[in-house]
């Protein structure tokens, strides 16, 4: 058993690290044409807490 629940931990840590990165890549892409300029605080709250989001579900998909 404790080996299944680590091996879920590490699941969902490695897809919100993912997701953080592509988010962070996108930003960087966007910064870089140009089109964004300055991004808000309350934007870069929302990107971390739905990165968060998205890597817990999504950890918790693929460990089923």
């Amino acid at each position: 058993m404790s080996g299944n629940s680590n091996n879920i931990a590490i699941m969902i840590v490695l897809n919100i690290v993912g997701v953080m990165l592509v988010l962070g890549a996108v930003i960087l892409v966007l910064r870089g044409l140009g089109w964004v300029k300055q991004i808000p605080e309350y934007v870069v709250w929302a990107m971390l807490l739905l990165s968060l989001g998205v890597g817990i579900l999504g950890g918790l998909r693929s460990a089923r």
